[in-house]
């Protein structure tokens, strides 16, 4: 037991030495440490560049070894990076290591550390790590500037999608700092007191000219930016190949696929490198690069295109033989000779590639719709001839050649034009013709279609008509008729006539189109019928003929509204009995007429059938214009004889006609109808689309009624458009007007006599008064001083009385009181005394007639001579001798006497004086021989008057008149 202790206490003395002496080995530095530490930095990659030696190897010694680097930021505590890098190290090698950094390296403190171990078979040892180097300081700011603030990184380049991170570094002690990427604010992360950092997740391209980012101090002036470049990922070339045209140069193209999106000195670069020359070249352009062959008669290259640009490289093969990727040039000088109007011979010529290559041209011959080819073996000079071709035919040939010997691609095509010559006409024109008779001529208008362009072999100039009396051969008639024209018109009498019509080309004739025209014009009576169009256009069909025929023909209108008409036809075989006519010119809801003719054997048309129709039907656009007449007070008549039915767009089967009325009730007959606007009333159908006429009966008098008639067809009918209105008249207004009609007309009549007897009534009833300057019994007296003056001559009439009325001077008295004054009957004496003073006012007065001769009755004064006064005047002179003394003193004074001063008043030479005054007349008056109806009636002077003396007179009275008085 004593022994057992002993031999344990000897082992563990032992165990701890070891251990204690492997410690002390373990502890010494290895001969292989890293040594010679240096750290640069690359701002425009932000990389941190790590280079370092080994020393203590051996000559030509070579170990792999493993390399430890740690990396922290800000403080060498916060280690944000570590690495085992592996390589061979050799002898006298200096190692290099990178190291690029998210957070741009301006932004923060980097330290740098590392340790090495063995890791090599050579050295079968425990691996174990040398110690740690010191850390190696790394300040990516530049000391010298003092700006207050900075942000990173400076124009930066990354693709798009890529994270990156930026951060500003302020000098100054404010936190008040923004960051906008494009106008919007970033959020970020404060790693220091004056610094920060911003992360951007999947950046995008915005433009070429990169996106822009800036920061600011909220209060202040300063602010500073970046441009951040983005660029697009560089794509793989595609479609990358290389051919020759003649042996001596490559052409290499590619697809570069989407631009990056770079400026111009960012953009990426293509190169070419063939591997068995090792020749490199930079290519100028980014989708095809020129190679020139080797002059030692290379025949496989190996192309590699690298694209590259500051972020990234890719790389396409390409492996081949030149021989067989030869692409010849186009031909070239191609022509053509001994062209005709049905054959042409063309050459060409190509480039030679080398002395023992041939080449397969393809020559193309395109014409008419039509494509012909042909394949012809070539070494310098081609040539083809083409058969078989149409005159006056435009055409177009094209040829292109590639290596017989091995094909690689077709050459760019040569294309070249050339024309036929023309030929005479091919074909006969197709011709018809519209017969009519006009006073008692046959007008027969001729119609053809040009011929096509197969047909006519050139261009037509004129048609040649030939018309030939087929009663008197002899007599024959030649017009011809311009291009482009397609009808004329000709006038035959009641003879057979045969047509023949021709068309002409510069070069001859076409075969004759003969037709037969008679003198009737054919148009015989047969029944009309109807037929349905669809789509595909008229489906006709008719019976065959008894008789031998040699075809038909069907004409109809394209359109039928046009007075031009525009005539088609179709030439149909004699075993033919139906057709289908379709027209591009056919439109729905015109109605389209065809005639079917039948041809005889002496090539006479005679008409078969008629059809009509519409390709589709439509509704009725317009109603027929109703007028109304007969109306009473229990019935009224409406007709449309104006409406045309064959310009309707379908055919008419009948018309409604509608009716409204207050009381809503249909009579028999009638049926009740309701309308798009819910409006109730009575409708009546006339099935016949011939009667245009209806009377619309058991209507009550005094009533108001509203009528509408439209037609209808199988697709419909006629608009319901606005309502005529009409009122009934009561039972008894037609009695009414037969008597009242009678009556005003007799009395317009009556009306009419009594205007055109109206002057006679007034000559008989209210007579116009006699102008006392105008009787017979009055001569013309020439004044002296007027000479227009007309007066009454005192040799023709005796004077009978004078009516003197006495009157206030200022004051006009009314016709009545004039009338009441008892006159003074005077006998007018002449007298040689004057008299100075204001002249009479002298008046004649008539009962039946009183009318003033001046200013309204008013009163003058007369001038008299200044010489007798009134006292002194008397009968001065016999009654015999008045006349001729009134007419001397008369004229004497007349001059005196302004015209229009004195107001005359005539009393009727047979009327009685009135009672009173009977006893101042003279008994006796002498009656004047001259006047047989009216007595001499004068105005005379003052001063020729005188007072009368008791009976010493009979001839007349006569009275004084007083200073101030007016005679009337």
């Amino acid at each position: 037991m004593a022994l057992f202790s002993v031999f344990q206490t000897t082992f563990l003395l032992a165990s701890l030495s070891l251990r204690t002496y492997q410690s002390e080995v373990w502890s010494e530095p290895l001969p292989w440490a890293p040594e010679s530490l240096k750290v640069s930095i690359n701002s425009t990659r932000q990389c941190l560049h790590l280079q370092w030696s080994v020393h203590n190897l051996a000559y030509h010694q070579e170990l792999k070894m493993v390399f430890q680097i740690e990396i922290s930021r800000i403080k060498t505590s916060n280690v944000i990076w570590v690495e085992d890098y592996s390589t061979t190290v050799k002898w006298n090698q200096v190692l290099h290591w990178s190291w690029e950094s998210k957070l741009p390296l301006e932004c923060a403190k980097h330290f740098l550390r590392m340790r090495s171990a063995v890791d090599d078979a050579k050295t079968p040892e425990q691996r174990f790590w040398s110690n740690w180097s010191s850390w190696e300081e790394v300040d990516g700011k530049k000391g010298g500037d003092r700006r207050p603030l900075f942000v990173f990184p400076k124009d930066k380049l990354v693709e798009e999608g890529s994270n990156v991170t930026i951060c500003y570094v302020s000098r100054s002690q404010q936190n008040n700092i923004s960051c906008y990427l494009e106008g919007v604010r970033m959020q970020g992360e404060q790693l220091g007191p004056n610094v920060s950092m911003f992360n951007l997740n999947h950046v995008a391209f915005i433009r070429e000219t990169g996106t822009n980012i800036y920061c600011k101090v909220d209060q202040g002036d300063g602010i500073k930016g970046i441009v951040l470049f983005v660029s697009k990922v560089l794509e793989e070339p595609k479609d990358f190949s290389c051919e020759t045209q003649d042996l001596m140069t490559l052409n290499c193209t590619w697809d570069p696929g989407r631009d990056t999106g770079l400026l111009k000195q960012l953009s990426q670069s293509y190169t070419l490198f063939e591997s068995f020359s090792g020749k490199k070249t930079l290519c100028k352009h980014k989708s095809w690069c020129s190679w020139q062959v080797a002059p030692e008669s290379q025949e496989t290259y190996n192309f590699t295109l690298t694209a590259e640009n500051y972020l990234r490289k890719r790389s396409v093969y390409l492996l081949f033989n030149l021989t067989h990727r030869v692409h010849p040039k186009a031909p070239f000088n191609v022509l053509f000779k001994n062209v005709s109007a049905t054959n042409a011979t063309m050459t060409w010529k190509v480039h030679t590639i080398g002395n023992y290559y041939t080449l397969l041209c393809q020559v193309d011959l395109y014409g008419e719709g039509k494509v012909t080819q042909h394949n012809i073996s070539v070494k310098v000079d081609g040539e083809h001839l083409f058969g078989g071709l149409e005159p006056d035919t435009q055409y177009m040939a094209q040829v292109r050649c590639a290596n017989a010997n091995r094909f690689w691609k077709w050459s760019e095509w040569t294309c070249q034009n050339f024309t036929t010559a023309e030929a005479a006409p091919s074909e006969a024109p197709d011709v018809w013709r519209n017969v009519k008779s006009v006073q008692g001529d046959c007008v027969v208008t001729l119609f053809w279609k040009p011929l096509s362009k197969l047909q006519a072999n050139g261009k037509i100039l004129f048609y040649n008509i030939v018309i030939e009396n087929l009663d008197r051969s002899s007599i024959s008639k030649l017009l011809s008729i311009p291009a482009p024209a397609n009808g004329t018109e000709v006038i035959l009498d009641q003879c057979l006539y045969q047509i023949h019509v021709t068309a002409n080309n510069s070069v001859g004739t076409s075969p004759a189109s003969v037709i037969i025209v008679s003198g009737d014009p054919g148009n015989t009576e047969v029944e009309e019928e109807r037929v349905k169009g669809t789509e595909d256009g008229f489906s006709l069909s008719w019976k065959p003929q008894p008789r031998n025929v040699t075809g038909y023909v069907v004409d109809w209108c394209d359109h039928p509204r046009d007075p031009l008409c525009d005539l088609q036809w179709k030439n149909l075989g004699p075993n033919t009995t139906s057709t289908v006519v379709s027209s591009g010119a056919f439109r729905p809801g015109v109605r389209y007429n065809f005639r079917i003719y039948g041809i005889s054997t002496e090539s006479v048309p005679y008409l078969l059938e008629k059809k009509t129709g519409y390709s589709q039907e439509l509704a009725p656009s317009d109603n027929p214009q109703v007028v109304m007449s007969n109306l009473t007070s229990h019935s009224f008549t409406l007709s449309w004889k104006d409406y045309s039915t064959e310009s309707q767009p379908s055919f008419i089967q009948g018309y409604h006609v509608y009716l409204k009325s207050k009381a809503g009730q249909c009579h028999s007959g009638w049926e009740k109808a309701v309308l798009s606007d819910d409006a109730v009333c009575c409708k009546y159908k006339i099935d016949n689309p011939k009667q245009k006429t209806f009377v619309v009966e058991n209507l009550q008098p005094e009533s108001f009624y509203e009528f509408l008639v439209t037609p209808y067809t199988s697709v419909g009918e006629g608009p319901h458009g606005a309502f005529t209105k009409v009122t009934t008249p009561d039972e008894y207004s037609p009695i009414l007007i037969r008597i009242i009609l009678p009556m005003v007309f007799c009395i317009l009549l009556l009306m009419i006599i009594c205007y055109l007897k109206s002057q006679w009534m007034k000559e008989k009833c209210y007579p116009d008064i006699p102008d006392p300057y105008k009787s017979s019994v009055l001569s013309l007296i020439k004044s002296k001083e007027n000479p227009r003056l007309t007066i009454m001559n005192i040799k023709d009439c005796v004077p009978d009385s004078i009516e003197v009325l006495n009157k206030q001077e200022g004051t006009r008295k009314s016709l009545t009181e004039t009338e009441s004054t008892k006159p003074t009957y005077l006998y007018l004496l002449p007298t040689e005394t004057s008299y100075s003073g204001p002249g009479p006012c002298i008046c004649f007065e008539n009962f039946t007639y009183n009318q003033a001769a001046s200013d309204s009755a008013s009163c003058g004064h007369v001038p008299v001579p200044p010489k007798a006064p009134p006292s002194q005047l008397g009968l001065l002179t016999s009654p015999e001798n008045l006349p001729k003394s009134l007419e001397k003193n008369y004229m004497n004074s007349l001059g005196e006497i302004p015209a229009g001063e004195t107001s005359l008043n005539y009393v009727s030479q047979l009327a009685s004086p009135t009672s009173g005054d009977k006893s101042s007349l003279p008994t006796n008056p002498p009656e004047p021989a001259l006047c047989s109806e009216y007595k001499m009636q004068m105005a005379i002077p003052l001063g020729l008057a005188s007072p009368p003396s008791s009976g010493s007179s009979s001839l007349s009275s006569i009275t004084l008149l007083e200073e101030g008085e007016h005679y009337h």
